[in-house]
């Protein structure tokens, strides 16, 4: 099976372009950090991705150089001769799936925090049933967001 999951900060910004038959491909380069440090200096790979048709302008569209982001996709080898006859060899992920891994806030920057105060509130499907406010409460430390359930009422799920 070749899977490939990839979290990690777009290097530069994609590059989107069309080939001649108009099929969009947009190429972009991830940093995914290494889980072990070398003395105590964090280290990153930096990984080629290819996307095609939607999944390339829905990268080119969203996503710019620093945006964090998820991938999911294949790896892909490939090669040609280059303009000396040598032969030349690329590895690169095709990506199948790419995901937002932060938030936009309003004022155009990213963060891990949901986007408002309030989450939205779940429909329930008990008549006179407590609001989803009086169940949940939002608390805030610095930059970090959490909600936090009350148990008085029993956990709503």
């Amino acid at each position: 099976m070749n899977k490939v999951i990839l979290i990690g900060r777009l290097a530069r910004d994609p590059e989107l372009r069309y080939t001649a038959s108009n099929t969009a491909v947009c190429q972009f380069t991830v940093a995914v950090d290494r889980r072990f440090k070398s003395d105590n200096q964090p280290q990153a790979d930096f990984i080629p991705v290819v996307a095609w048709r939607q999944t390339a302008e829905f990268v080119a569209k969203y996503f710019s150089k620093g945006n964090r982001i998820a991938i999911t996709g294949q790896i892909q080898v490939r090669s040609w001769d280059d303009t000396e006859g040598k032969k030349r060899y690329a590895t690169e992920v095709i990506a199948d799936d790419v995901e937002f891994v932060e938030s936009k806030r309003q004022d155009g920057g990213y963060s891990s925090a949901p986007l408002s105060d309030e989450p939205a509130a779940p429909r329930s499907a008990q008549s006179g049933a407590s609001s989803a406010k009086d169940n949940i409460s939002v608390a805030s430390d610095s930059n970090d967001t959490y909600f936090a359930l009350n148990d008085e009422d029993g956990c709503p799920f």
